[in-house]
């Protein structure tokens, strides 16, 4: 039988990690797609951190997710709340399956257990308990010494767990496929899906949006929630983000840290953009802004296939954002970059020169490296001394030192300038321009020439190059 969600209000979704890691890309479309989800529908959206892994979970982990979060601005309404908190509310329900028949203590230990995944794989049967602690089985039998029991929950025997995803359509799973399943351990921490369950109930979860590595738990989770007499939330399982090779997302793909995108310098919103669109569709829209997302979000036009990760098109993207940037705003968020390289660089005119370089680079940390020169003294390499300020260059650069002296430092002004020194030379303008680029930047290429020399200002210019003549 089909498992209908009915329908509530007010909305409320949630983002679950479990701090074994960072917060990365697919973690991130997930809660982003959560948290769109809860606004459009004037909804809340909660955090909470699955900390039960005690092996693999670490503080570390959670500063990351928690920073992450907060970085691409995905406020939430309520957490975070940690599972590791919430032990007696599980036992309490544990307790509650217990009495009414749906739970019972197993005795198996470990080696027993490894013992019979062995055999059932050596007969070729897929590896799975075989409930012999159930209490049917267990009658005459006497607990073994030594050994703590886990709880398992009693699986229904025959019939067929389906629901209606929100994003795959229907889904059905038979219960014969499915296990006791263990849902306190012996120290008394929940597994996850029994955690899940008790905090997805507690916390009034109407949407339950996750990535389809757990559509294999929902049948499970379900099972739970019919044994509690509880209504469920509505599923919504968003396919996985492979490579551009078809192969599971990793590091070599660009899969890193949420938090590494923002100290490799892309925007918050060039990265939650990218994200947005990748999986999920409204019309040939490439560009938008948050709100714009919130407004047109929804699950209908999730797409069923995998998502492909291109760090190109991010990075693509983070380009537009960067030109599309108020050159203050900028200078704001690339100063600190400047700071970390010892330069202070917080000056008025520190706009003016992000102006010049943010339609030529794709991060905050590339409009970093361009504009150092700026403040931070250069040291051109041998070759482009030796190829470009040559003898006649130094004459050309010598005479254009004179008349900067006396020069009204605005753009116009020195513009002619050039134009009469290489008048008077019989020289074309880039050999006047690409030796005094070279002496100013220690780069061959730069934004307009006449731009550049009105943002270095007459007495850096000068100084710089007085080395040359």
């Amino acid at each position: 039988m089909t498992i209908r969600t009915p329908t509530r209000t007010p909305i409320r979704t949630r983002f679950a990690p479990s701090p074994t890691g960072y917060l990365h890309v697919g973690g991130a479309r997930t809660a982003l797609y959560s948290w769109a989800y809860a606004r459009k529908h004037g909804g809340a959206f909660i955090l909470r951190i699955e900390d039960t892994d005690l092996e693999r979970s670490t503080q570390a982990s959670i500063d990351a997710i928690l920073d992450g979060v907060a970085w691409l601005g995905l406020d939430w309404d309520e957490g975070p709340f940690y599972q590791m908190q919430r032990l007696d509310r599980y036992a309490e329900v544990a307790r509650q399956l217990l009495a009414s028949g749906h739970a019972y203590w197993c005795y198996a230990s470990k080696e027993e257990l490894d013992a019979l995944r062995a055999a059932q794989r050596a007969r070729g049967e897929k590896p799975r308990y075989d409930g012999r602690w159930r209490p049917e089985n267990a009658k005459g039998k006497t607990p073994p010494a030594g050994v703590e029991p886990v709880l398992r929950f009693r699986t229904p025997d025959s019939g067929v767990v389906a629901w209606e995803d929100l994003v795959k359509g229907r889904i059905e799973i038979a219960n014969g496929e499915l296990d006791d399943l263990v849902l306190l351990r012996a120290d008394g921490v929940p597994t996850y899906n029994f955690g899940v369950v008790v905090d997805d109930l507690d916390m009034g979860i109407t949407h339950c949006i996750r990535g389809d590595d757990h559509v294999n738990n929902t049948p499970r989770q379900i099972n739970i929630y019919r044994a509690l007499g509880a209504l469920l939330p509505a599923f919504a399982h968003v396919p996985m983000i492979l490579g551009a090779d078809g192969e599971r997302l990793s590091k070599r793909h660009g899969a890193v840290s949420v938090m590494q995108y923002a100290e490799e310098g892309f925007l918050p919103e060039a990265l939650l953009n990218y994200l947005a669109r990748l999986g999920w569709s409204h019309g040939n829209d490439e560009i938008f802004s948050l709100d714009q997302f919130v407004d047109w979000f929804d699950l209908e036009h999730i797409s069923r296939s995998p998502a492909q990760f291109n760090p190109e098109k991010l990075a693509w993207l983070n380009q537009q954002y960067l030109k599309a940037r108020d050159d203050g705003k900028l200078a704001g968020e690339v100063a600190p970059r400047l700071a970390a390289r010892g330069i202070a660089a917080d000056d008025a005119a520190l706009a003016k020169v992000v102006a010049l370089y943010k339609d030529r680079v794709s991060t905050l940390n590339e409009l970093a490296d361009a504009i150092q020169p700026f403040y931070a003294d250069v040291a051109p390499s041998a070759e482009l001394l030796a190829q470009h300020i040559t003898d006649a260059a130094r004459e050309a650069l010598r005479a254009l030192h004179a008349r900067l002296e006396t020069t009204v430092w605005e753009r116009a002004p020195l513009n002619q300038a050039l134009k009469e020194v290489v008048a008077e030379r019989g020289l074309k303008l880039p050999q006047l321009a690409i030796p005094l680029r070279v002496a100013l930047t220690g780069q061959t290429q730069t934004p307009s020439i006449d731009a550049v020399l009105e943002a270095f200002g007459r007495d850096k210019t000068l100084a710089r190059l007085g080395r040359y003549i």
